[in-house]
């Protein structure tokens, strides 16, 4: 590799890291190293993360509870017009167990993540968070359950959920209009994130890379969002197609693009919760392995019930990472230490 591409590439990590701010021409550059050159960009924010978080990785147990959704989102399989969806929620009572369960296997962070399904008001969460926390009073609670009313938040902050993940999807009015349809809000869906982050929850956002009519440009605000909301969380994932939806013949987003974005946002918060998805890893066996070596350092294997993961059909080809016993977590610790990582026992909250 050429001794001048290695220099040019850490300079403009240095410069990023120390001053915040990039220039698009810079940003370009980066997004598009590939193989060697961009192991450079990679091996940067890998350094940053390990500096931070050592070599161990935060694990969070994902409970999904529900395939129903009132949205029509034209990306995924759960869109409310996908009547080959199979529908399916769980109830309190599952929900306890497989928080039990999370629990009983060492994990300290729960995370509810469904469609904004209505089933779920406000006062069954209420029910839902407060047994979590009577019980297990140590461990975090995510919930990623979409856009509610501004009420709601406050009130599940107030009952004891810690974090509230909610992806912008892209930064872009426009091209925010070209993924949902003119019902959905992408004034709402900021609003609701900037909500969330003044209530004082450990907040992500996200988007998705390669989306239908993405652009460069469309990442770069991305970037600039993210500088300017300062998440604690951020995730990120390709876009990967789902044969029931209007986007089913698009192509999925590149592993390159969503390492290098990953390494980019971990340089732009060194101390950031950034998962390696399980979207990466279904665009390559060793994605989400991949993802880590590009500086994430949280993974959120499945230990919820297998009716519903084996019909949270978001998108097409989407691996098993389920966690069901003693023998699976073991597995899960064998990758990791297979790239030189091991699993970390905290909650893995931001600091």
């Amino acid at each position: 590799m050429n001794g001048r591409w290695i220099l040019k590439t850490l300079n403009i990590c240095e410069q990023f890291y120390k001053t915040k701010e990039i220039f698009f021409e810079d940003f370009s550059y980066l997004m598009k190293l590939d193989g060697e050159e961009a192991e450079v960009l990679h091996a940067f924010a890998r350094e940053l993360a390990v500096k931070n978080f050592g070599k161990e990785i935060y694990i969070r147990g994902l409970i999904e509870v529900s395939t129903y959704c009132k949205n029509n989102c034209y990306y995924c399989g759960l869109r409310f017009a996908n009547k080959e969806a199979k529908r399916v929620r769980l109830s309190k009572e599952e929900i306890l167990d497989l928080a039990k369960h999370s629990v009983d296997l060492g994990i300290k962070t729960i995370v509810m993540q469904g469609g904004e399904d209505d089933f779920y008001s406000l006062e069954y969460l209420k029910e839902i968070i407060g047994e979590i926390k009577e019980k297990f009073s140590d461990v975090a609670i995510t919930l990623s359950l979409g856009e509610r009313d501004f009420k709601d938040f406050e009130v599940l902050k107030n009952m004891g959920a810690d974090r509230y993940l909610l992806r912008h999807e892209t930064y872009s009015k426009s091209h925010y209009e070209r993924l949902h349809p003119s019902s959905m809000s992408f004034q709402h869906r900021i609003d609701s994130i900037l909500k969330l982050k003044e209530l004082g929850f450990q907040t992500g956002c996200g988007m998705m890379v390669g989306s239908p009519y993405q652009e460069l440009e469309n990442l770069y605000e991305d970037l600039k969002f993210i500088l300017k909301l300062k998440p604690e969380m951020v995730g990120i994932g390709p876009f990967i197609p789902q044969h029931d939806t209007p986007f089913r013949d698009f192509e999925a987003g590149k592993l390159r693009d969503v390492l290098n974005i990953l390494s980019i946002v971990r340089i732009a918060d060194e101390k950031l919760l950034l998962p390696s998805t399980t979207a990466l890893g279904s665009i390559d066996d060793f994605g989400r392995e991949k993802g880590i070596l590009a500086g994430a350092n949280v993974l959120m294997p499945n230990v919820g019930a297998e009716k519903l993961r084996k019909n949270y059909k978001l998108y097409d080809n989407k691996i098993g990472t389920e966690v069901q016993n003693s023998d699976d977590f073991r597995g899960l610790e064998e990758k990791l230490r297979k790239i030189g990582y091991g699993i970390s026992r905290s909650r893995g909250d931001y600091k």
